[in-house]
Formats: structure tokens, C-alpha cells, sequence
């Protein structure tokens, strides 16, 4: 059974007036759901808490997965399974396995990253996440609460809040 969330949430006109009213929700203590916005607003990260991405970790060791099947492969090639001189070249010739090398390390690297990060942010085929508002990915910036289980008096604080911090406009939505 699918449980649901209702989520309060302020849009705001610009990322500066997004940027104060997470401050004065800190400190407040009120605990923030998340912050969408169209593009990335610089400072944000730390202002939310969140820690910096490991995605580029991931990259490297995808990159050096694909640099070692290349140079692999190819070394089973040249000397085990096709093992012929060609040109005064050697069987093992690791100069030559450069270009190909470099090659797999950016197609595994790049393939790699990709996979991770839609895994990471849920965005794979066939998964509907639920949009709070259709203005937020065009010229509007938000800052979400769940409220499931807040008493009347806990919804006005947060409400009251939004008002104070200077949103343009206070909707709820169940999602």
C-alpha cells in the first residue's frame, strides 16, 4: 500500500530571497523536506547540509575498469589467442594498446556515470516522481515541508514562516 505525503511548500521569485529563508529555517530548527530550484544556486549545499556528491569516484572506477579490459583484452589477443608479427611489432606491445585503452576508459567512465546518477537521483525508465509544482523546473524557486501528523497550530508556524521570508505564493499538496 502506498503511503502518502502532504507536503507544504513556498515558492519563491528569486534564488537570493530561497538562500535567506533557508537560513531563517535553520535557524529555526524547522526540519525542510527539500529545496527545489530551476538551476543550481551556488551556496545552497552547505546552507541544506548535504555533503559534496561521490560521483567522481564512481567515475574512476569505472574508467579504470574500462582501462583494464582494454589492456586486457587486447594482451589476450595479441598473445594468446592471434599472435602474429606484424611489422617487426612484438606480441606485447603496450604502446600500441594506448589509443584503444583510453578509448574504454572514457566510454566505460561516461556509460558508468550515467548509469549512477539516474540510479542515484531515481530517475530510471518507468518511475513517475511526483512534480509539487510546474513553475519550479521554469522560473520558480521552492522550499517543501511534510506535514504529515502536524497539528493545526504547527502548520500555521510553518505558514507564517513562509510569509515572513517573503514567498510569493503557500500551497499544499498530497503526494
Amino acid at each position: 500500500m502506498k503511503e502518502y505525503q502532504e507536503v507544504l511548500y513556498g515558492l519563491y521569485d528569486d534564488e537570493t530571497d530561497l538562500m535567506d529563508a533557508v537560513k531563517v529555517a535553520n535557524a529555526d530548527h524547522l526540519d525542510i523536506m527539500d529545496v527545489y530550484s530551476p538551476f543550481p544556486v551556488h551556496g545552497l549545499d552547505p546552507l541544506l547540509g548535504l555533503s559534496e556528491s561521490r560521483l567522481h569516484i564512481a567515475g574512476f572506477v569505472y574508467g579504470a575498469l574500462g582501462t583494464l579490459t582494454a589492456f586486457l583484452f587486447m594482451t589476450w589477443v595479441f598473445t594468446r589467442d592471434w599472435p602474429i608479427i606484424f611489422g617487426g611489432k612484438p606480441y606485447f606491445s603496450a604502446p600500441a594498446f594506448i589509443p584503444i585503452s583510453f578509448e574504454l576508459t572514457v566510454l566505460f567512465a561516461s556509460i558508468g556515470m550515467v548509469v549512477t546518477f539516474y540510479t542515484v537521483c531515481g530517475l530510471g525508465p518507468g518511475v513517475n516522481n511526483p512534480v509539487l509544482d510546474d513553475r519550479i523546473t521554469d522560473d520558480k524557486f521552492c522550499i517543501a515541508f511534510e506535514t504529515n501528523g502536524y497539528s493545526n497550530e504547527e502548520i500555521s508556524k510553518l505558514k507564517g514562516f513562509f510569509s515572513t521570508t517573503g514567498a510569493s505564493e503557500v500551497n499544499t499538496k498530497t503526494i
